[in-house]
Order: structure tokens, then C-alpha cells, then sequence
């Protein structure tokens, strides 16, 4: 009988990997993929792979692992319900796409603007029939902002005190200590196009922690929510529900 062929992306070594290459063809060209550890692993496996992945949580201290149902635990369960093909693929989110000056890039957590040495100044607009629309009248100044949908709300952004998105393909953007009379987060639905356009001062373009580049005073980039689909394989009787996995994580870090 033919194994089934998987990719494994993984932060570090573990015991139960065995079991795996032994049940399993190991090769870069796969029909799924499993990020074995945190969520880190998990959007690395999602820049690496275009397609299905199962995150696996490592259980180490301090791992938030937040969109895996299983971890290394379940290792038998996972590789038998694999094997018998007792399992679903869902499209969990289109991921964000950045213009910036003519290239793309595409973003699982999120795109981030934050400034360098000073504040960095930077006005909002919409895109709209090609023609830019200004959705805050005043230029917004402070160290940056976080532009993220459901998976990257989180992450950095619920750290910076974004909400937490439980809805697919939309952009929430989160300001980061700035100046003005509006300084909450702003969700946007998936059929627009934002664009930013730095104002004063610099700063640097970043996208799930991987540079683009420094922008200066007129430099510009553009998010929307891409057509590239991120899909995830779950279990039905092993989902989580949301009260289960932020009771994890709290006790996970309290435990770290």
C-alpha cells in the first residue's frame, strides 16, 4: 500500500517525529502538511505550503498554538484519522496582500508600519474606483500601526490591544500609541483597498516578521484582502471551542 505523502514543518526536533516517518511519506512535495509547535510554525508552514496544513501544538510552556486543535499527545490519533481519511479541510482565511512599489507579498499574521527612530506621521485612504478617498481627515501619528484579519488578531495585535476577529476575510487596522481624536481600531470588509502614505518621518514596512523596506515622506503601499486562500485540516471531534483554547494559552503562559 502506498503512504500517504505529508510535509512536516517543525521548530525543533521531537520524539514523536518518528511515528510520522514511519506511518508516512516525508517529502517537500505533499498533499498536506503538519507544523508541529507554536504559531510561529504554523505561519511559516503557511508561507512554505499553498496547501492544507495541520498544526500540531509542541505543549511546551509558553506555546500558544492557537489554531491547533491536537498536539504531539495525539500523535496516534492524528496519524490513524489521517490514514483513513477521517478528516476536513476548511478554508480558515484569505491571507493579506501588500503592494509595495510594484511587488506583492502576502501576509498570514499581519503587515505592520512601525516607525524607526522617531514617530512616524501617516495618513489612511480608501481605494475606490481608482481614486483615493481619505477615511480620517488628519494625519495619524505615533509608532505605527498593525493592519491583520482573523488569524493575525491573535497575535501582535491582541498584544497591542486589537480585538480578537472570530469572522473570515476581513482587515482590521490597529494603531500603535498614536496621536488624535480616533485612535481605535478600524475594521474594514474584504472588497476594499487601503492605502497608507507616509506623511512625515520614517519607517519600516514589515510583513509576519520579514522586512519589506524603509519609507520615507511620500512612500506608499496598498493591503487588501488577497485571493490567496489559507486551509487548515481539523478533526470534528477534536475541535476546540474558543473559551477551551484561551484557557489553554492563559495557562500556558502562566506555566512559562
Amino acid at each position: 500500500m502506498t503512504k500517504i505523502r505529508i510535509k512536516i514543518v517543525k521548530n525543533k526536533g521531537f520524539k514523536e517525529l518518528k511515528k510520522l516517518y514511519g506511518a508516512f511519506n516525508v517529502s517537500k512535495k505533499a498533499g498536506i502538511c503538519l507544523a508541529i509547535g507554536g504559531d510561529g510554525t504554523f505561519v511559516r508552514a503557511a508561507k512554505e505550503f499553498s496547501g492544507p496544513i495541520l498544526p500540531i501544538r509542541s505543549n511546551e510552556a509558553g506555546s500558544m498554538g492557537y489554531y491547533s486543535d491536537v498536539s504531539l499527545a495525539d500523535m496516534d490519533f492524528i496519524i490513524s484519522n489521517i490514514k483513513k481519511g477521517k478528516f476536513v479541510v476548511e478554508k480558515l482565511e484569505n491571507k493579506i496582500e501588500i503592494s509595495y512599489k510594484g511587488k506583492k507579498y502576502y501576509a498570514v499574521n499581519e503587515a505592520l508600519l512601525h516607525n524607526i527612530l522617531e514617530e512616524v506621521s501617516f495618513k489612511i485612504y480608501e481605494i475606490k474606483d481608482g481614486k483615493r478617498h481619505g477615511i480620517y481627515p488628519y494625519v495619524m501619528s505615533g509608532d505605527g500601526m498593525i493592519i491583520t484579519g482573523s488569524i493575525g488578531s491573535t497575535a501582535y495585535n491582541k498584544s497591542a490591544g486589537g480585538p480578537i476577529i472570530l469572522i473570515p476575510n476581513i482587515i482590521c487596522l490597529t494603531f500603535l500609541n498614536v496621536d488624535g481624536p480616533y485612535r481605535n481600531p478600524i475594521v474594514i470588509d474584504s472588497s476594499k483597498t487601503i492605502e497608507i502614505e507616509i506623511i512625515k518621518y520614517r519607517g519600516v514596512l514589515r510583513y509576519d516578521n520579514s522586512d519589506i523596506g524603509q519609507l520615507r515622506p511620500g512612500d506608499t503601499f496598498r493591503v487588501r484582502v488577497s485571493a490567496k486562500e489559507l486551509r487548515i485540516i481539523r478533526f470534528n471531534d477534536k475541535r476546540e471551542s474558543l473559551a477551551k483554547k484561551l484557557d489553554r494559552i492563559i495557562k500556558s503562559k502562566m506555566e512559562s
